[in-house]
This record gives structure tokens, sequence and C-alpha cells, in this order.
């Protein structure tokens, strides 16, 4: 009995010799383990930093020269006169042309606006057209008028205001229109007020403002190319924003044919302002044929509305245009601005 007690506490010591020498060999193993694990992921963190920080050089790099590259890129002012001009132009008006040959022709031009692409415009120009009805002549101007403000190196858009409904027509207050709308897509240095129906024979006849407004139409065909009469200050009118702003724009009271381009007249001369013009040899124009529409007949209140503008100037215009904007779409060729500027008044 007392050999049997003696064997099983030797045999329970060795036990617990060898759980003890197995529980620090595990020790051993798991602290060289740890070791080599955090030896290895201190190396890799200094491998990723030193590939981070070549990879910030590289960026640093890349910014800097893409920097000196813009800098070098940004655009030379276009030339005063620009080299693109031809002068006086053979017009045509095929019958058999059509919108997608002008789109086709003129690929560089965006929801009616163009800038130049090898230099930086030197003006920035509104055109503003007023129209009903009139397709055929907006169509062959759009054909002659996109190529001829290209080679004059302007940037600008082209705005066709359209009054909707069949009250009589009313082109001043859509001018009013067109000039409250264009200024809300961009601060535009000029506007050109410009008829449907006139199509301008030579680019020297330059599309900017001046420091005093100009009138653009010296001679149309039909007249044999001379001023309808010494006052006249219709068909195609360049005025800055300010200079049109200071006289209020045009009267909204004008409905029908005739009297809002000398009421527009009256205001300027108002405002100390001198109406000039381009030489009679440049500033020509086609005036392509047409009947007088059913809705724009001769107004005949224009003679009694005249003789009140010293007195209306600065109650009627754009301070008083009210209209309802009914769509935008803005085409290849140009911004279509529908609108409905109400009836006139009885």
């Amino acid at each position: 009995m007392i050999v049997c007690t003696a064997i099983k506490k030797v045999s329970r010591k060795c036990k617990y010799a060898v759980l003890i020498g197995l529980l620090l060999s595990v020790l051993a193993w798991k602290a060289s383990f740890t070791g080599d694990t955090n030896k290895t992921i201190d190396d890799n963190f200094a491998i990723t930093q030193t590939e981070e920080d070549k990879l910030r050089d590289e960026l640093n790099s890349r910014i800097a020269e893409a920097s000196h590259t813009n800098i070098s890129a940004e655009k030379d002012e276009c030339p005063e006169k620009s080299p693109l001009l031809v002068g006086a132009s053979k017009l045509t008006f095929e019958s058999s042309l059509n919108l997608k040959d002008v789109e086709k022709e003129n690929k560089v031009v965006t929801k009616g606006e163009y800038e130049p692409s090898d230099c930086k415009a030197r003006h920035s120009v509104a055109i503003l057209i007023p129209h009903r009805n009139r397709e055929r002549h907006l169509l062959y101007l759009l054909h002659h008028l996109h190529p001829f403000l290209q080679r004059q190196q302007l940037h600008y858009a082209i705005y066709v205001i359209h009054q909707a409904g069949d009250a009589t027509f009313n082109r001043a207050k859509l001018l009013n229109v067109g000039y409250l709308e264009a200024i809300k897509d961009f601060s535009w240095e000029c506007f050109i007020f410009h008829d449907v129906d006139l199509v301008p024979e030579n680019d020297h006849n330059l599309y900017i403002c001046d420091q005093q407004p100009r009138h653009l139409v010296v001679g149309r065909n039909v007249t044999g190319y001379k001023l309808r009469y010494k006052g006249y200050f219709g068909g195609v009118t360049a005025m800055t924003k300010d200079q049109f702003f200071q006289v209020n724009g045009f009267s909204n009271n004008y409905w029908g044919w005739g009297g809002e381009d000398d009421d527009l007249r009256v205001r300027v001369e108002q405002q100390k302002m001198k109406i000039v013009r381009p030489p009679a040899n440049v500033a020509r124009y086609t005036m392509v044929f047409h009947k007088r529409d059913s809705g724009n007949q001769v107004n005949k209140n224009r003679m009694r509305l005249l003789r009140q503008t010293t007195k209306m100037w600065r109650v009627d215009g754009l301070n008083s245009c009210l209209y309802d904007t009914l769509s935008v779409g803005r085409y290849p060729l140009y911004v279509n601005i529908t609108v409905n500027i109400g009836q006139p008044q009885s």
C-alpha cells in the first residue's frame, strides 16, 4: 500500500511537470510569433510609408505640371480686328434649305451659344429676335447670321422670343422680355435687337456695342440701301446692358406695326445719348420679302403714344414688363423663349 501511494504521488508530480513544460513552451512560441509578426507589420508599415511619400511627391509634381500647363494654355485675347472677315457676301435663300442643314454647318454652336476656340473673345453679345409665324425667315437668318458672327470672333448667343397666342404682335415688349430672360443666363455686355427678316450682307458691320447706342441698318435692298428717314432707329440696333437699362428698355404699349423704334430713339435722346452708325457701304441688309402678317397690323395709336414718351418712359418699360414664360427650349442653334405677354389695353 505504501509503495503504491508513493508511485501515485510521483506520477502526479510528473503530470504537473509535463503540463508546466507544455505551458512554458506555448508561451515562448507565442512570444516569438508575436515578435516576428510585429516586426513584419513594422517592416510593412515602413514600406507603405515610403511608397506613400513617393506617391505624394509624384502627385504634387503632376499638380504643379498641370497648373503650369493650364497657365500656358490660357487663350490670348482675340485680335481687335478679326482676320476671318471677308467683307460683302452674296446671300442665298434656297427653298430647299432646312434646319438640319444649318445645324450641320454649325456644329460648333451649342444651345444657341458660341465662343472662339483659339482665342478669348473681346465681346459678349446676346442677339434678341422677336418672332411669331416666321419660321422660314428665321431659318434664313440663322443660316447667314451664325457664320457671320463667328467670323467676327464673338462670344454670342441667339435668343428667339416667341409670342404665344393670337393677340396683336408686340415687337417691343418681346424684346424687353428677351433682355430680362437673357441676363438670367449670362451677364451679356451687349444686346442686338434684331428683326427676323433682315439679313446682314457685310461682316465688317460689327455686332458689338459702343459708348453710344448703335443703329446697324443704314440701308436695305428694298430702300435702295438708303436710310428710311433721318431719325430711323429700327430693324437692328445695338445697346449695352447699361444703356438699355438706363432708358428703361422699350415701351410695352406698342401693339401692332410701327412706332416702338421711334419711341426708343426718344428715350435715348432723353438720356443725352447720341445714335451712331457704321459706314453706309458696310451697314447693308437684305430684307427677305413677306406680306404683312394679319396679327401685325399698323398701330393706329403710335403717334399718340409717341407724344407721351417723355412723360411715360420712366414707368413704361423694363420695370413694368409683365409676362408669363411658357417654355424655354435650348435648341442647337438658338434659345427659344415662348411667352404670353397678354392683350392690348382697350
